[in-house]
Parts: structure tokens; sequence; C-alpha cells
């Protein structure tokens, strides 16, 4: 194989990127290469270790965030919302799976979006696609929808802003155990499906208590006081993520600083493409869709070129197939890296291969069709007798409208009471909530 640089993608094909003005491109990634990285090597680093532990089936791993990320909810309450819910939905999860929960944000950097047309028509009117907040602007008109690599620069400083924010919330105390838990409280005295889930919060509520007695508290012990939270993007835009990529003084090896994880769409995970070369040279743990286009040879190419020393840690399979298909498409590609003796941390994305249009014209998701996917998750991993390390969804803390069903009953009729998203259908708050619990209850089981 030939010798990595950053820019050796550029050899290769590409696909999904926006037809940018060439020179304003290569002018603001040289600037963004002068800027100081998002993140480091060490924090990479922690974070591939927990990966190899949830790989294990020592940790577990919640990911979670926006579908795409919008500049104008690069706010402190947006984020906020968002962290609090990860960390509600961790607490739930810490206790069902009676392990560490490692807990990465979609967030921070997920400002691009793969679509299936270069154009759209919008009122009669064919306009550039809206690939994301980062490359253009939602409003249907040519000047708005017309790629900026400014947009670019905007999409670094949004970036840093909620990570100082984030940081800055997780290590400031807002992430303490016992708020945490008094938050979940009330949600379980609030919801209408309260009486299932006050069983798993009485017996963390006894658990706190327990370890209060014996002294253990935010006080005493800090670590229950803070925590991380990492972040992770689909690394779409590759002249924006080679300007992010810097060499480690130390090690010497190259890492995509960008984010603390990066994952490869469906769309652009061809062999020999560029996508694949940019992210075998890069050190961070990398992600990987796997859908109903993926067979085994497929997937066992792509381990040997994006980890080809067989990291624990390195690889995250992220499996979106659909409640319907799961059952049948995930058993071979479990059964076939399980063989080859891989190492791979699995997680489900239930949320991608469940969206459909509904009756009233919005892009929709069932809570039913979400929980039977992740159940077909579990049953596929306890019958292969391998590991399911984690899951991965959309979702917001706002109380959006955008996935039918759950506690709430959301219908059909209801979605356009609070539909916000530029993209694709969010868990609400409440439904994230209840999704955690429910999938409490699994792990239990």
């Amino acid at each position: 194989m030939t010798e990595w640089t950053p820019d050796s993608w550029r050899t290769k094909e590409i696909f999904q990127q926006p037809k940018w003005p060439v020179n304003k491109l290569d002018e603001t990634c040289a600037k963004l290469a002068k800027l100081p990285p998002l993140v480091f090597a060490g924090e990479i680093e922690s974070l591939k270790e927990q990966l190899a532990a949830a790989s294990r089936g020592d940790a577990f791993l919640l990911q979670g965030g926006d579908c795409a990320e919008d500049f104008s909810s690069c706010n402190a309450t947006y984020i906020r919302e968002t962290m609090k819910v990860l960390l509600q939905m961790a607490v739930v999860l810490t206790f069902g799976a009676n392990k560490n929960v490692v807990k990465i944000g979609r967030i921070a950097g997920q400002y691009a979006k793969p679509r299936s047309s270069y154009t759209e028509m919008v009122n009669g009117l064919e306009l550039p696609s809206y690939r994301g907040d980062c490359v253009n602007s939602p409003e249907p008109t040519l000047e708005a929808r017309t790629p900026n690599p400014d947009r670019l620069m905007q999409a670094y400083f949004h970036s840093t802003a909620t990570l100082n924010l984030l940081r800055a919330y997780v290590q400031g105390g807002y992430a303490d155990l016992h708020k945490v838990h008094v938050w979940n409280k009330e949600f379980v005295a609030n919801s209408s499906e309260g009486q299932r889930y006050e069983s798993i919060a009485a017996k963390i509520d006894s658990a706190i208590s327990f370890m209060e007695a014996c002294g253990v508290n935010s006080t005493q012990v800090p670590q229950l006081k803070r925590t991380n939270i990492y972040t992770s993007h689909e690394a779409l835009i590759l002249p924006f993520e080679q300007a992010m990529t810097r060499q480690d003084t130390l090690s010497g090896r190259w890492y995509d600083c960008s984010a603390h994880m990066v994952w490869i769409g469906d769309r652009t995970r061809q062999i020999d493409a560029a996508h694949m070369e940019f992210f075998r040279g890069i050190n961070n743990p990398v992600g990987m869709k796997v859908g109903p286009t993926m067979d085994p040879d497929e997937l066992i190419k792509i381990l040997d070129i994006l980890n080809p020393n067989n990291e624990a840690g390195r690889i995250n399979l992220i499996s979106r197939f659909g409640h319907g298909k799961i059952g049948s498409m995930l058993p071979p590609l479990v059964k076939r890296v399980r063989d080859e003796g891989r190492n791979v941390l699995w997680s489900c994305d239930p949320m991608h291969g469940n969206t459909f249009t509904a009756d009233s014209g919005f892009k929709t998701r069932d809570f039913q069709f979400i929980t039977d996917e992740i159940k077909g998750f579990f049953d596929t991993h306890g019958e292969a007798g391998t590991v399911p390390g984690g899951l991965h969804f959309e979702l917001t803390g706002a109380n959006v409208t955008e996935i039918c069903g759950g506690a709430q009953k959301i219908s059909d009729l209801d979605l356009g009471n609070n539909y916000q998203t530029n993209c694709d259908p969010r868990l609400n708050c409440q439904q994230s909530l209840e999704l955690a619990y429910d999938i409490a209850e699994m792990l239990q089981k």
C-alpha cells in the first residue's frame, strides 16, 4: 500500500463533495490549518481505550445528538439541554448495564450531510441541495444555497464555542451524579409511563443512598461530580478534515483534531476512494456505518484497510438496517467478523433504517420500530456470543415533535406542532429518556 500523507486522499476519486469555488476553498483551508486543534491526541487515545473496553463488554457506548447541527443552535440553552439528556440517559444505562457508559456527542462539528443529488427542486426552482451549515444555508435562494468556504471557518469557531461550553459544564459540577438522578426522578414522576420506570429509578435511588451512607459523595469523590463527553461527527468534507489534521509531537502519529471520533457514512465507504484513504492514516477511533448494502467480504476488506493491526478500540461498526431487516442481515456480518477474530466495537443505530415519510408529508420515524431494532441488535449478539457494545441515536434535548409514538403518543397529525429539524427526525427529550429506561430493562434480562 502506498505511503499515507494527510493529502494523499486527493489522488483518489471523491464522493459527496460540494462544488466549491476552488481558490477560495484553498485559502480558507490554509487559514484553518494554522488554527489550534479542537481536541488533543491524549484525549483521543483515552477514548480509544474506553472503546476497547466497550468492545470487550467492560463498558457501554452511548452516542447521540443532532442529525445535523446548525449554527443558530450554538447557544448555551440548546447545548446544555442536549448534554443534559445524554447525561440522564447515561445514568440509567450505567445502572442497567452495570458498567461504565462512554458518552460521545454528535456535537461540536456535525455540520455536514451527504445528499442523494447535487440539486433539488424547491417551489419550482432548481437549487443546490442543502448540505449542512458548514457548506451552505437551507434558505431556498441561489445565494444561500451556493457552497461558501467561509462557512467552514464559521464551523470551526462554532465547534470551538460548543466544545468550550461542554468542557465547562461536565467539569464544573453540572454532571454531578446526584443532580442528574434528581432530573431522572422528575422525569419518572411526570411520565405517563412512570410506573414502569419506578422500579429502576427506586433501585438507582437506593444505590446512591447507600453510597452516601458510606461517605461516598461528590464532595469526597470528585469523579461523581464530573465526567467526560467526547465529540464526533461524520468526516465528510475532506478539505476541512485535512486542515484539522495534526501530527502529535510525542508519538509522531497523525490525528484528525476536529473531533475525538469521526465516522464514514454509507455513501462514502468505497474501497479505493478518497474517504477510505484519508481515514486509514488518522489514529482516531473510526466509526463505519454498516447497512443493507454491506456484504461480509466487503466489510473484511474495509477492516483490512482501516485497522491492519487489529487494534482494539480503533473501529466502531454502527449497524443501521431497519427493524424489519436487522434479524436477517446483521447476523452474517457479525459472525464473519467474529470468525475472523477482528477487534471491533459493534453499536446499533436504530434511526436511519426506520425513516419514512408520513401521510402528512413529514419525514419521521416510529418509536416502536426504533425499539424493535434495538431488541434485534441485542438478540443477534446474544445468539452469536458477541458483545452488543453500544447505541447511536439522533436526539435533541428540545421538546420537538419529529418522531411518532412513545408515551406522548405523537401521531402523524402531531408532527407539525413542533417539527424543527433541517435534516432527519430526532427523538425529543422525553422519548430519549423513555428509550433509555426501556434499554435498561433489556440489559437486565
